[in-house]
């Protein structure tokens, strides 16, 4: 909970931010790298494979 100290609002960085830490960043593009290169996988072998 937000306090007040000396006529200022002191809040932690989790409150600031107003949300829980989600996921890591590095796993997110990790994990979306991945799904991008198995679609496009996938689209090269339905389509383009001679």
């Amino acid at each position: 909970m937000a306090t007040k100290q000396h006529g200022r609002i002191v809040e932690t960085p989790t409150e600031a931010r107003q949300a829980e830490p989600g996921p890591s960043v590095a796993a997110l593009l990790t994990i979306s790298t991945g799904l991008a290169i198995l679609i496009l996988g996938v689209v090269w072998f339905v389509f383009f494979r001679t």
